[in-house]
């Protein structure tokens, strides 16, 4: 129940499918944050400690031209790398904010997911989308889309079929999204979060406390890069560097 109640605590502060569009940089864009809890933040639980990282890293992820990833060799290969160096129930988590959503109108086909490298954390939790909505004129709903295990029908992903998995939540089901979204909402913002850590194992008997993901999908757009880092010992967070723009803390804005 503690676990639980963490990880609600966290959230609250905080071949391609064809037809895809690739994102350009004036497009969707995933950029990366860390959020540490301060004692306030995270109370009636001590606060965070800098124990998590994420980051766009080249070599990481799959070829970033779409191509399959033994025939591409001069490709970048960059991947989004999420990390929790510690316990679960620490005050702490790494993500990724999704920039250009806000104002997205929600079908019933409407779909968020990514592909992730096999090996790496694939929880009930995490990682997953945070997803903030609004139905007309009716108060904004929080929705917990995913998390990773959660997907229905995972299937071996294209460009890897051997190494990496896709997933896809579409978030009027059920059993993909926590509330589920109703179609005719907008967006206000999504951001995708890793809060599960190396006590919380799902793949071995620890707990890696990290995962690996790329081709993040926006509902027909395709994610396969981003901008900068956050968190680690070179990165931003919320307790060291308030005066930082690009809002790598908050764990999903109004975009």
């Amino acid at each position: 129940m503690k676990r639980v109640f963490v990880l609600v605590t966290v959230a609250a502060l905080v071949g391609l499918l064809p037809g895809a569009a690739v994102a350009d940089d004036n497009k969707v864009q995933a950029v990366p944050f860390t959020f540490v809890g301060t004692a306030a933040e995270c109370a009636p639980f001590p606060a965070g400690s800098r124990i998590v990282t994420a980051a766009w890293l080249g070599g990481m992820g799959l070829p970033d031209n779409g191509g399959p990833s033994a025939t591409t060799p001069g490709d970048p290969h960059t991947g989004l790398l999420l990390s929790k160096n510690g316990p679960t129930a620490d005050c702490s988590s790494s993500g990724a904010r999704i920039t250009g959503v806000k104002g997205m109108t929600v079908d019933a086909n409407f779909q968020l997911g990514f592909d992730y490298r096999n090996g790496g954390h694939c929880g009930a939790g995490a990682p997953r989308f945070n997803v903030v909505a609004q139905l007309g004129s009716a108060p904004e709903t929080f929705h917990f889309v995913g998390g990773c295990s959660n997907d229905s029908t995972p299937t071996p992903a294209p460009q890897d079929p051997a190494q990496w998995t896709r997933v896809r939540f579409q978030v009027t089901n059920p059993a993909e999204s926590f509330p589920v979204i109703p179609v005719g909402s907008k967006i206000v913002s999504i951001s995708i979060l890793y809060d599960e850590g190396t006590d919380t194992a799902n793949n071995d008997t620890q707990g890696v406390g990290l995962a690996v993901i790329d081709n993040i999908y926006i509902n027909g757009q395709i994610i396969t890069s981003g901008p900068a880092s956050a968190g680690g010992t070179n990165g931003k967070d919320k307790n060291k560097d308030k005066q930082d723009t690009g809002d790598d803390s908050d764990q999903g804005g109004d975009d």
